[in-house]
């Protein structure tokens, strides 16, 4: 791979963006969710900064900022990796069920509206005993979609790349008519966004709490970019590719998240989007951008460049999983790559999972009960790598930095850090401000960092036949770690 394919499977961010600015709007008003988008992709492209030193410290190894996590942090403790990695894994894989519902949803609404009707042949419910499972036509295809990404993502990389380039270069059209041609029109009117936010106050339903909540349910879009650094060891040169790509998809990021809510909404107006349309409004905007005769293209493209975020899920979730387990903290089954040397395994417990989530989480608001679930691990996975920056800087002096950020950073990096705690813990435990889940979803979160630790222990206790401690060496240079482990970095 080169810096540019690392970018373009990096342009899937903007699709996650689609996936809640909806929902976000009818929270915080349309000036709110413009400005808390872009406060949070702001603050995601902070920490691609950061770890672009990191990934020039292990450019042979998979993983990402999960990898990152467990090399700072196991001389202390050795289960913040796996938890990391996990929580990762389940920030990334999840995209999979959220945008195919999406994507089912948009095609539902443009091109099959009668089969929303109960009574139509496309709504079915199974009862399995503890629960009834009710099956739509947006589930169908997202199912759908999952096994059609699994099968053209186990094929190899340079696949799924092209998948990447074919899906981002059809993803340019919509977004470019969203962000820059609604304000052609005549329709756009900064009257048609209104704020929900009252920016004095902490407490009360729309307080800085709330604006916290949804900080924390949008980590998941907007620090997205951070996957460029997953694939460091497939990149030809990972030294300058990782850094390039990383910094590159974090100006795109910064473009899109801030001049694209502001462009969709302006043109519906905000008092137009509600909960049952938070993901169909775009066909209403494209349709007062373009007219009815080309608005089923655009949504065609659309849906294509959501696609886009599917694969990129894919890839990156996986690599994830594999890369910490080849660095012996999970499962070694995780850790085996097929003969066309992608993490297969890794990559099938991705499809099974999301078909499972896609078929328990039904409603309205699925997708953001299903990002509240996630939203747990995967922040939890920015805290441990913004804290492993810092402790590689102190522990690891020596240890080479090809790409190494000024002085400057390290207290930038000591206030991220604390910002993420904060999203972290306010955020997910207000997140039933927002109006859109329960705390049931939290549990579920809970429930997938402690299986990781399970795993861990299954790992070095069965499957190493070792013993479980709390600390791991950690070697100040590479040499040091050749000596100790005779094959590299672990």
């Amino acid at each position: 791979m080169s810096w540019f394919d690392g970018f373009v499977v990096a342009m899937a961010n903007p699709a996650f963006l689609l996936t809640g600015l909806g929902f976000s709007v009818v929270s915080l008003g349309g000036w709110g969710a413009v400005i808390v988008w872009l406060i949070a992709v702001c603050v995601g492209a902070l920490h691609n900064v950061i770890y672009s030193e990191m990934s020039t410290m292990f450019p042979d190894r998979a993983g990402g900022i999960a990898f990152y996590a467990h090399e700072g942090w196991k001389r202390y403790a050795s289960f913040v990796g796996p938890m990391a990695a996990f929580g990762y894994w389940l920030g990334w894989s999840v995209v999979l069920s959220v945008n195919g519902i999406i994507i089912g949803g948009l095609i539902q609404a443009q091109f099959f509206e009668g089969t929303a009707d109960p009574e139509s042949g496309w709504n079915r419910t199974l009862g399995l005993g503890i629960v009834d499972v009710t099956f739509t036509f947006p589930i169908f295809v997202a199912i759908f979609l999952i096994i059609a990404l699994w099968l053209s993502n186990i094929m190899g990389v340079r696949p799924a790349v092209w998948v990447s380039y074919i899906t981002g270069a059809l993803l340019l059209i919509p977004l470019a008519i969203l962000m820059f041609l609604p304000y052609l029109t005549g329709d756009w009117s900064a009257d048609n966004l209104s704020n929900n936010v009252d920016w004095g106050s902490f407490g009360g339903d729309n307080g800085l709490r709330l604006v916290i909540a949804w900080l924390y349910i949008m980590c998941w879009s907007a620090y997205g970019f951070e996957c460029c650094a997953t694939f460091a060891a497939e990149y030809k040169d990972p030294v300058n590719d990782t850094p390039k790509a990383l910094r590159a998809a974090a100006v795109f990021g910064i473009l899109v998240y801030g001049l694209l809510p502001l462009g969709a909404v302006g043109i519906v107006g905000d008092q137009n989007i509600t909960v049952e349309n938070a993901y169909s409004f775009y066909t209403t905007a494209l349709e007062a951008i373009l007219g009815t005769g080309f608005t089923s293209v655009a949504v065609i493209l659309l849906c294509a460049g959501i696609l886009l975020s599917m694969n990129t899920a894919t890839m990156d979730g996986s690599r994830a999983l594999y890369g910490i387990s080849r660095a012996d903290m999970t499962l070694r089954w995780l850790g085996k790559a097929n003969r066309r040397h992608v993490p297969g395994n890794a990559m099938t417990l991705d499809a099974v999972m999301n078909i499972a989530v896609t078929i328990l989480f039904a409603g309205p608001t699925a997708v953001i009960q299903i990002l509240t679930m996630s939203n747990l691990g995967y922040v939890f996975a920015h805290v441990a790598a913004v804290s492993a920056f810092l402790l590689l800087r102190r522990d690891r002096p020596a240890w080479p930095r090809p790409l190494r950020v000024g002085p400057a950073w390290v207290p930038i990096a000591a206030v991220l850090l604390v910002y993420d705690v904060i999203i972290l813990v306010v955020g997910s435990l207000s997140f039933k401000l927002t109006g859109y889940g329960e705390y049931k979803e939290l549990l579920v979160g809970v429930f997938v960092l402690a299986m990781s630790l399970a795993f861990f222990a299954y790992r070095v206790i069965v499957e190493d036949k070792s013993k479980l401690t709390l600390r791991m060496p950690a070697p100040r240079t590479p040499d040091e770690e050749r000596v100790l482990t005779g094959t590299g970095v672990h």
